[in-house]
């Protein structure tokens, strides 16, 4: 497949013009319409890195008939300008982000053909938005909808249908793998015309590791952006370097969230483990839609019983795809998958991330391979604390 490729300076001037756009647009735009029912829409970012189980908890979101999803937007920034670096992209990511969260489509403009559909976006069918009305009728609000069912029903729908779509709901839910710090999105958390909420979502680097080692060929392009090598893409990470680089940002991350956050953040940080929504699932995903202001529908409810409680374990080929699976064995699967020389290795590049988000060490295989050990600290004043080690 053929891609468009940058120089250095096309991109900076590419930012540059969209910057200046942007602030032209919001000078000019009048306050953004509010949903059915006369509320202030809500704004929610799932922050999160790759296999993480991202995917899965924006399908929890998704599935909400109060809510406008997409996954992933800043995939199109990423491929469109895939010779800049994650730090370098930051700004493009973040103007993208604020321009959805107020339903303005026309931003992709930049980063789509002018003449496209609903399939345009990335991982469009994962958004069962994009798949019932006023999108498209394959799936009434109420319903959990089905990739693959959106597929054949939706892709030809317009794609302005979008814009109409995401003004209709209270809720506006974007999943994003694509920061590395918080600092860049506090312009989105101060803006009067946003009512912002970050669910920062993590997972134990170790499971991280064998999630990432089983879809290498899928990330090998967002691998040269972080590790900025000016477009080449980079499949295999023999020394870590992605790895240690999502371990640092998550640091990053937490940290100026809860150890002196600014005022404007207070009460709009939640961070989530993986391995407690995949143990207590229902108890966690009520206390996300609390913190977002959604309620747990009875139909929701035995969705997401029906989906952390299947017999799988994931595959590979599912890299962006939510299936029924036990979400307890998916959670310790790298215990018996990887081996220990590479465990040692990823607590040696993430022992501050390890320490930091409450996960424990194991010092030999004996302790790696028994699953009577908890690895996962219990969060509370006696057990864990947030706040980064002296």
């Amino acid at each position: 497949m053929w891609l468009p490729r940058f120089s250095s300076k096309t991109v900076t001037v590419l930012l540059l013009a969209q910057t200046t756009c942007l602030l032209l647009f919001i000078i000019s735009r009048p306050g953004p319409s509010s949903p059915a029912g006369g509320e202030d829409r809500v704004h929610v970012l799932v922050l999160s890195s790759w296999r993480s189980g991202s995917s899965f908890l924006g399908q929890l979101f998704s599935q909400h008939p109060d809510v406008f999803y997409l996954m992933e937007p800043a995939w199109h920034v990423w491929t469109t300008l895939s010779q800049g670096s994650a730090a370098t992209l930051h700004m493009a990511v973040r103007d993208l982000m604020r321009s959805i969260f107020l339903c303005d489509m026309d931003v992709f403009d930049a980063y789509m053909p002018q003449s496209r559909n609903l399939s345009a976006f990335f991982n469009w069918a994962t958004s069962r938005a994009l798949c019932s009305p006023p999108a498209c009728s394959a799936f009434p609000r109420g319903t959990i909808s089905k990739q693959d069912v959106c597929k054949t029903l939706c892709t030809r729908q317009p794609f302005s249908l979008a814009r109409e779509a995401c003004r209709s709901y209270s809720h506006v839910v974007l999943k994003e793998v694509r920061f590395f710090n918080l600092q860049v999105l506090y312009p989105l958390l101060s803006d009067p015309a946003l009512n912002l909420r970050i669910v920062h979502l993590v997972r134990d680097p170790r499971a991280v590791l064998r999630s990432r080692e089983q879809t290498a060929k899928a990330l090998a392009r967002d691998n040269g952006i972080v590790l900025g090598t000016n477009g080449t893409w980079v499949e295999a990470d023999p020394g870590l370097r992605v790895v240690r680089e999502v371990c640092r940002s998550h640091v990053r991350i937490a940290e100026a969230a809860t150890l002196k956050p600014p005022p404007f953040l207070r009460g709009r940080y939640r961070l989530v483990r993986f391995e407690d929504l995949a143990r207590e699932p229902l108890a966690e995903i009520r206390a996300l839609y609390a913190f977002t202001g959604l309620t747990l529908t009875p139909q929701l409810e035995a969705w997401i019983h029906n989906i952390t409680h299947g017999s799988g374990i994931g595959k590979p080929i599912e890299a962006f795809h939510t299936s029924s699976r036990n979400a307890r064995n998916v959670s310790q699967a790298w215990r018996h998958a990887l081996p220990f020389t590479k465990i040692l290795r990823v607590q040696e590049v993430c022992a501050g991330a390890l320490q930091l988000l409450g996960y424990r060490p194991v010092y030999s295989a004996d302790q790696q391979r028994d699953l009577t050990l908890d690895l996962v600290l219990p969060r509370g004043p006696d057990h864990f604390s947030w706040a980064s080690p002296d």
